[in-house]
């Protein structure tokens, strides 16, 4: 067990389901003081105890991450607690399945609030106790369709987007600044938590995650490797990779796969229960838990890698196609210069 993070304080929002929960048990394991972040109190409650008999130290500091106020005073009540923050972890998100034209501006407006602005508040938080220690590390919980946005899910998509452009920027200012907080995003692919259990749906029937699916200890073991090593950001699963480098050389085509699959890509077969409740506004207490409803096709493993390294291979790939193009034109020259050399045949 990584000795450096034991007795280290981390933070995580989102924490009292699906990975920001599987990610407090991972720390736990590796012995970290884990304050947890959620509306929810009592789930909250049920996590550190999870967190306890998993070997670390557990704190609960309920809040809504969509207002600010709520934010820092989890954060003020946290190093009151346990002292300076080692990590910040965000994750807290909620998402509406619906296309855009069935969708209120106030479910919009909760989304972005929640998923992005939630994000926001959690990193300004961090930066006010790690700006004067000048270490830390701020972990930011994204996704493969912060890249690419897909049919259905235009709010959270946007959201996403709306992160790495917010990270990259507040990246530069902590370079300019010769700051030692390091800060990373860690982008995933389809993961089986409860989300499409209690997300807002407008759709007929019931939704599913994107095939291929991986369950929340792959993610949250990925996120503990970027505790450990920060690096500018991860990529898990190869999903993933497939889809932020296809939307770098194929964004036209992707448009009209998406468009063909991923409507039906994102219902089930049941159809959705009459007077369904969800967590866009107020927490559904009995669905939280790690896990979703996915886990009979959910992978326990993924591939990860530093998006700079999984970058190069479309670059590798074209040099390699250049490079054999080359030498087949050099070929074909060298073939057709013999063949003016040589006598004409009557």
């Amino acid at each position: 067990m990584p000795d450096e993070l034991r007795n280290r304080t981390v933070v995580i929002t989102g924490a009292s389901a699906g990975v920001g929960r599987a990610a407090a048990h991972r720390f736990a394991r590796a012995g970290a003081r884990v304050a947890v972040i959620a509306r929810d109190r009592d789930a909250l409650n049920d996590v550190k105890n999870e967190i306890e008999r998993l070997g670390g130290t557990g704190f609960v500091a309920p809040a809504d991450v969509a207002d600010p106020d709520q934010v820092f005073a989890a954060a003020d009540s946290i190093l009151h607690e346990f002292g300076p923050f080692d990590i910040w972890i965000n994750d807290a998100m909620v998402t509406v399945f619906s296309p855009v034209w069935d969708m209120t501006p106030a479910e919009f407006r909760r989304v972005t609030e929640v998923t992005y602005l939630g994000m926001v508040h959690g990193t300004m938080a961090a930066l006010r106790h790690m700006r004067q220690r000048n270490r830390g590390t701020i972990i930011q919980v994204g996704s493969a369709l912060a890249f690419r946005g897909i049919p259905l899910q235009s709010a959270y998509c946007g959201a996403k987007h709306a992160i790495r452009g917010f990270t990259n920027s507040l990246r530069a200012e902590l370079i300019h600044e010769r700051s030692r907080i390091r800060i990373t995003i860690v982008e995933l692919p389809a993961v089986n938590t409860p989300q499409f259990d209690w997300a807002r749906t407008h759709m007929t029937h019931q939704p599913r995650p994107v095939a291929p699916v991986v369950q929340p200890e792959v993610i949250a073991d990925g996120i503990f490797r970027a505790a450990l090593h920060p690096a500018r950001e991860y990529w898990i699963g190869l999903t993933t990779l497939e889809v932020i480098l296809g939307n770098m050389l194929f964004p036209g085509l992707l448009d009209r796969y998406l468009a063909r699959t991923t409507f039906s890509g994102q219902e089930t077969d049941r159809p959705v229960a009459p007077h369904r409740r969800d967590n866009l506004l107020e927490p559904v207490h009995e669905l939280h838990r790690t896990r979703g409803s996915f886990g009979d096709e959910s992978r326990n493993n993924a591939i990860v890698t530093r998006g700079s390294v999984a970058r190069i291979a479309p670059v590798i790939a074209s040099g390699a196609a250049l490079f054999a193009l080359g030498l087949l034109a050099a070929h074909r020259s060298r073939r057709e210069a013999r063949a003016a050399l040589s006598p004409r045949q009557n």
